[in-house]
């Protein structure tokens, strides 16, 4: 009977230590990553060797590769001909056509289309019938695309004059056979309002310190862009196309490419300006759509990471850090809403020195994470243009908290659909947000 008391008594201690293990890791698990970024930026910065980013060289004409610009577009009359002007008129690259994908438009895109065919004669179009999702369009649209290269690019986005000829540059040596995509540095392009000026502050973040991070530890990337990538289409064919059944198809190409083996690359020294929400209910459509586009792809690959962990060993710090962000959301919300229940409880009955010692214990963990979001912000604001963006500094609590709040709710709510999506019954049918001319609105700096 000792015996048996003493087993059950080591059996449970070790079963308490392995759940404090595991509270520990998700309670510090966003500050720890802040740093890992941090960190992963200044390496990329410092040790990682790249003269690409800095030192680009434009290529002859008679020598520019082949580049289909291809253009998803669901009604998209509002910017689709401040875009192909621009595409036609600034680019600094001459070996290029412009595609246009109208996929199923009810509005006066395709009219707006075939007037501006007559005054660019490369530009082209397919008309899709009936609205399938931005991923089927472009698998419909690298059939007819003239280049060995694709360039995806948003109805509203606008690359820089140089984005062509510095892309290539990552395709044109020996080394780069295996180059799968270069995706660009994404710039808020609408900054009139408190949210515009926030996300870039998150875009900055985003991009500027964790696709620096993880390109040089391994050359590995959880995301394309995509609102403007270059992809090499041989590779696109590799994989099959685009998932079409997807909610984020630069996400999952992402992973399918990883996953053949072939390599990601970002270029921090081409920027593109885009259009970001402008309302928190249009800014939290977008983000339940990247929450679920995260999961699918997490929910797909789980298998492979098990059963051959070391073949896909270089994107192994990928997907663990995508299964921590998932369970710890799903810890977050179960937490935050028990924290929230208690305190309330202790308001109610009168506890105030319980009531008192749960905020203390909450402000304390809620400034190690602001101070770590903080250092990653600070990097990322530095690095990226070269601190041209740190005067929107001041956003940064903002930016913080509201991520930090809304990424794992969306992540919790979309984690069903994510797995419908897994089993078959997902689908690509898209509807393309609220756009805004540009024209006479203050350029960014």
């Amino acid at each position: 009977m000792g015996n048996l008391f003493i087993d059950s008594l080591l059996k449970a201690t070790w079963v308490e230590t392995l759940a404090n293990i595991c509270l520990l890791i998700l309670c510090l698990y966003p500050v720890v990553g802040s740093f890992f970024w941090f960190a992963g930026s200044l390496s990329y910065r410092f040790l990682k060797t790249n003269k690409r980013d800095t030192d680009w060289q434009n290529i002859p004409a008679n020598r520019q590769p082949m580049i289909t610009i291809m253009i998803p577009a669901h009604n998209e009359e509002v910017m689709i001909e401040e875009t192909i002007t621009y595409l036609f008129e600034k680019l600094n690259y001459q070996n290029f056509e412009v595609l246009v994908m109208n996929d199923g438009s009810t509005d006066h895109t395709a009219e707006i289309i075939a007037r501006l065919q007559d005054r660019y004669p490369r530009l082209r179009t397919v008309e899709i019938v009936k609205n399938k999702g931005k991923a089927h369009a472009f698998n419909i649209g690298m059939y007819f695309a003239k280049g060995e290269y694709i360039l995806s690019n948003d109805a509203d986005t606008i690359p820089e004059p140089d984005a062509l000829m510095k892309y290539m540059n990552f395709f044109t040596h020996a080394r780069d056979m295996n180059t799968s995509a270069v995706t660009a540095n994404m710039d808020v392009q609408n900054r009139t309002t408190l949210l515009g000026k926030s996300q870039t502050v998150e875009f900055s973040s985003i991009v500027g310190v964790i696709k620096r991070s993880q390109t040089s530890v391994n050359d590995s990337m959880y995301a394309y862009s995509g609102a403007n990538t270059l992809y090499r289409k041989q590779f696109l064919i590799d994989v099959g196309g685009f998932r079409q059944n997807r909610a984020t198809e630069d996400i999952s190409i992402a992973w399918d490419h990883q996953m053949i083996g072939a390599v990601p690359r970002f270029a921090p020294n081409v920027v593109f300006h885009m259009n970001v929400p402008e309302t928190l209910r249009d800014l939290y459509h977008q983000r339940k759509r990247w929450a679920q586009g995260g999961t699918e792809v997490w929910l797909t690959n789980i298998k492979k990471f098990l059963r051959h962990p070391i073949a896909h060993r270089y994107q192994l710090s990928m997907f663990v850090d995508s299964t921590l962000s998932i369970v710890w959301s799903f810890f977050f919300v179960i937490t935050g809403v028990a924290f929230l229940l208690l305190m309330a409880y202790f308001a109610l009955t009168g506890n105030d020195e319980r009531l008192f010692h749960g905020f203390v214990m909450s402000f304390i963990f809620v400034t190690f994470e602001l101070f770590a979001g903080f250092m990653q912000l600070l990097a990322a604001l530095i690095l990226d243009h070269h601190g041209a963006k740190l005067k929107y500094l001041i956003f940064a609590p903002l930016y913080m908290l509201f991520y930090w709040m809304v990424n794992p709710i969306t992540v919790v709510m979309t984690f069903i659909p994510a797995l419908k999506t897994i089993l078959g019954f997902g689908s690509g049918t898209w509807v393309s947000p609220k756009r805004r001319s540009l024209q006479g609105q203050e350029k960014p700096k």
